[in-house]
């Protein structure tokens, strides 16, 4: 149950983080006023850090930024190391 619940929250948000990416490319074409930096980061640590890198790559959008191109690799070995820790929780032995 827990597993699904974690599944459909991390879709949700890799959906809504490569939106994000998406709408602020668009906003930054026109001149529109952008999203903030603080709510990208945001959707990548609440879960959606594949779909801001996709959103990166695919709208070319934060791409010269450091901050986005360490940034965002690093929350998502963060995210898959906790992954994995939280899977194998059974197995590792902590003294």
């Amino acid at each position: 149950m827990l597993q699904k619940v974690l599944l459909v929250w991390v879709l949700a948000w890799t959906v809504i983080a490569f939106a994000l990416m998406g709408i602020d490319k668009a906003k930054a074409k026109r001149h529109k006023q952008r999203i903030p930096e603080k709510m990208l980061f945001l959707s990548a640590i609440l879960g959606g850090s594949v779909g801001s890198l996709v959103g990166m790559s695919l709208f070319r959008h934060k791409t010269k930024h450091w901050s986005f191109r360490i940034g965002m690799p690093g929350i998502l070995l963060v995210q898959v190391a906790l992954l994995l820790l939280w899977s194998f929780r059974h197995y590792v032995w902590v003294v």
